[in-house]
C-alpha cells in the first residue's frame, strides 16, 4: 500500500489479501481464508486491502480511520482478528474464554474459526465506526 514517509496515507490500495494468505503457513491458510469468509458475510461490500499493519483490512468508504473497522492476522499460534475498540469490552460475555487485548481476539490455529462470534463481532465492529 502506498504510504506517506512517517504516516498513514489517504489511499487504501484494495487487494493483497490472497498473497497474504499464501504466504503464510499452508496449516493455517483453511483458517485464514475462514475468517476471511466470515468478514465477508458480516460486511458485504466492504473493500478487502493489505493495510497500515501489513495484514488484511476491511473498510467502507467514508468513515474516520479511513474507513477501516476489522482486520486478521496470524501470528503464531493464533489466528486474530482486530476490531475497533470497545467492541471487545463490549461482547466480554461473548468472547469464550479466548486471549484478548483491548481490540484483538487470538484464536487457536488449530482449531476451526467460530464464525458466527466472528460475524458478531464484525458486526459490532461496524457500528462502531458508523457512530463516530
Amino acid at each position: 500500500m502506498a504510504r506517506k514517509a512517517g504516516g498513514k496515507s489517504d489511499v487504501i490500495v484494495p487487494g493483497g489479501v490472497d498473497e497474504y494468505i499464501e504466504n503464510c503457513p499452508k496449516e493455517v491458510q483453511g483458517r485464514l481464508n475462514d475468517m476471511r469468509l466470515a468478514i465477508q458475510s458480516a460486511a458485504p461490500g466492504a473493500t478487502e486491502t493489505v493495510s497500515y499493519f501489513q495484514m488484511p483490512g476491511y473498510f467502507y468508504v467514508g468513515y474516520d480511520y479511513n474507513g477501516m473497522f476489522a482486520w486478521f492476522s496470524f501470528k503464531p499460534p493464533y489466528v486474530r482478528l482486530h476490531v475497533r475498540p470497545p467492541v471487545l469490552e463490549d461482547h466480554k460475555k461473548d468472547l469464550g474464554g479466548f486471549a484478548t487485548t483491548k481490540a484483538i481476539i487470538s484464536f487457536p490455529a488449530d482449531k476451526a474459526i467460530p464464525k458466527t462470534l466472528v460475524k458478531n463481532l464484525v458486526k459490532a465492529s461496524v457500528r462502531v465506526m458508523k457512530q463516530k
